[in-house]
C-alpha cells in the first residue's frame, strides 16, 4: 500500500490568510491527514496556517493537490510554498493539530504586530547576492547592514550563514526582548533576515520594523530551506535544524559545531539522557561511550540519584544550560559578528 511506505517525504509549509472558522479547519486537516496516513504537527489560527507534515511521497502529493485547490488557500498558496526533504511518516510521533492564537508563537498579539506589516521578501539569488555583497563589505570593516539569524540558538549552532548575528535564545517568543534590549545594534542599519522555512521572519521583521529603528528590513523567502535547493554549497555553512525526529538535514559536508564534552568536531544532536530534561546535546561517539550522554554535569549526576530513587517522582527542568543562559542577552557592540564572517 503505497500511502504507508517507509519512503517518503517531509513537507513544510505556512499559509497567513484570513481564517474565519478555525476549528472547522482544525477539523478538517485532523480528517485529511488521517486519511493520508501523514503525521506531523499543525497550528491553526485566525491569521493563518502553519504546518509540517510526513509520509509516504504519494500522500504528500496529494496533501498538496488538497490544499492547493481549498478555496481558503486558492489565492494566496502556491506550489512554491511546500518546502520537501526525504523522510516520511515515521519522522514524528504522531499527528498534532490544533488552534492557536498564533500560528508561529512569537508571544505578541496579532492584531499588535501583524503579518501584513512584512519586511521585503527576496528570493534565495537575490538574498545569496546581498550576503556576498555583504561578506565582502563587512570585510573592508564597512557593512552598514546585519545578517540575523532568526531562529534559537540550538538551530544555529550546528549550521547558520556566514558572518550572521545569531542570538542566544531558546524560544522565538524571547526574540521580541532580544530585539528590544539591542535596539542599538539595529539602529540604522539594513538588516538580512533569515529562518527555517521563512514563517519566523514574517512576524519577526514586522515587530523589527515596528521599532522604526533600522533603515531597512529584507527576509530571505522561503528560508534556508529554499536557499539551500538553490545553493547547496552557498554562503549556510552546515546543517539544517528541523523540528522532528531527524534533529537536521544536511546539504553540504561542513561541521561547524563540536561535542560538549571533548571538543571535536560534532553536529549530530540527541536528547539529553536525564529523563526529566528536555535539552539537546552534542556529544560524540567517543564520549558517549565513555557514559557522557547528559546535557550537563548537574544533569548526569540528576540521572544517577533518579535511578536510584523511587521512580515516578516528577523533577523540573533544572540544569546548568537553563541556569547559565539569561532569558535574553544582550549583545556587546562590537564586531564579533562581523569576525565571525571570516571564519
Amino acid at each position: 500500500h503505497a500511502v504507508d511506505s517507509k519512503v517518503g517525504e517531509v513537507l513544510l509549509y505556512y499559509c497567513y490568510c484570513e481564517v474565519k472558522d478555525p476549528q472547522k479547519l482544525c477539523a478538517w486537516q485532523k480528517a485529511l491527514c488521517q486519511h493520508l496516513h501523514l503525521t506531523g504537527k499543525i497550528r491553526v489560527a485566525s491569521e493563518g496556517i502553519n504546518g509540517t507534515v510526513g509520509g509516504s511521497t504519494a500522500a504528500t502529493k496529494l496533501y498538496v493537490e488538497v490544499m492547493l485547490s481549498q478555496p481558503l488557500f486558492k489565492d494566496v498558496l502556491c506550489q512554491e510554498d511546500f518546502k520537501s526533504s526525504a523522510g516520511g511518516a515515521h519522522c514524528f510521533p504522531d499527528l498534532r493539530v490544533g488552534v492557536f492564537k498564533e500560528i508561529v508563537p512569537m508571544g505578541i498579539d496579532p492584531a499588535t504586530v501583524s503579518y501584513k506589516e512584512t519586511g521585503i521578501h527576496l528570493s534565495p539569488q537575490e538574498f545569496h547576492r546581498e550576503v556576498e555583497q555583504y561578506l565582502s563589505q563587512a570585510s573592508q570593516g564597512e557593512s552598514d547592514t546585519i545578517l540575523l539569524d532568526c531562529r534559537n540558538f540550538y538551530e544555529s549552532k550546528i549550521g547558520r550563514f556566514q558572518g550572521c548575528l545569531a542570538p542566544d535564545i531558546r524560544k522565538f517568543s524571547y526574540f521580541p526582548s532580544y530585539v528590544d534590549e539591542n535596539l542599538e545594534i539595529f539602529k540604522d542599519k539594513r538588516v538580512l533576515m533569515y529562518c527555517t522555512g521563512g514563517i519566523r521572519c514574517e512576524r519577526g521583521s514586522a515587530y523589527l520594523r515596528s521599532k522604526a529603528a533600522c533603515r531597512e528590513v529584507y527576509q530571505l523567502k522561503g528560508g534556508i530551506h529554499k536557499y539551500l535547493e538553490e545553493f547547496p554549497d552557498g554562503f549556510y555553512r552546515g546543517k539544517l535544524f528541523v523540528f522532528d525526529d531527524r534533529y537536521a538535514i544536511c546539504s553540504n559536508a561542513d561541521i561547524v559545531s563540536a561535542c560538549r564534552y571533548c571538543g571535536t568536531l560534532w553536529d549530530q544532536y540527541k536528547l539529553c539522557s536525564s529523563q526529566h530534561c528536555r535539552q539537546l546535546v552534542l556529544t560524540c561517539p567517543g564520549c558517549r561511550n565513555k557514559g557522557l550522554t547528559a546535557c550537563c554535569p548537574v544533569c548526569q549526576e540528576k540521572e544517577l540519584t533518579v535511578m536510584s530513587r523511587a521512580s515516578g517522582q516528577a523533577l523540573k527542568e533544572e540544569c546548568e544550560c537553563t541556569k547559565r543562559r539569561p532569558r535574553v542577552p544582550v549583545e556587546q557592540l562590537s564586531h564579533r559578528a562581523l569576525d565571525a564572517g571570516k571564519d
